[in-house]
């Protein structure tokens, strides 16, 4: 079995938009790590995708991209995602996110009641993180 997710920190994002409450940041490159149960060595990835919110609202201005995720909350329900996005992601209910950017001082900071994750294309690799490597 494999586990994955987006490490967000570092995450290229181009766009930010919001239209009749869907909100959707769109990642040009999401970094993935991914995992195989029982080992523990790791595997680097980028993928493009994005991340959707339903039913948003949005507190104050949406940050202009092209940008680079400094990290952040996503909030699904009970459960708050530090710096990551598990995959997959989809959920109802109670959602949030708080997202901050390199070299910025706004952040993004949406509530919601639904958030999806839509990987697009293949995952590209990058490297093999073997133990002690950081992420």
């Amino acid at each position: 079995m494999e586990t994955s997710s987006i490490e967000l920190p570092g995450c290229e994002i181009e766009y930010i938009d919001l239209e009749d409450g869907i909100l959707k940041i769109h990642f040009s490159r999401a970094y993935i790590v991914k995992t195989m149960t029982g080992s523990v060595e790791r595997t680097r990835w980028w993928q493009a995708g994005d991340l959707i919110i339903g039913g948003a609202r949005v507190e104050g201005e949406i940050p202009g991209g092209p940008l680079v995720s400094a990290g952040g909350d996503v909030g699904e329900n009970v459960y708050t995602y530090r710096d990551m996005i598990p995959i997959p992601l989809e959920s109802r209910g109670a959602v949030s996110c708080d997202l901050g950017f390199e070299g910025r001082d706004d952040r993004l900071v949406a509530t919601g009641d639904s958030i999806r994750l839509e990987l697009l294309d293949v995952p590209k690799y990058i490297a093999h993180l073997r133990p002690g490597q950081g992420g």
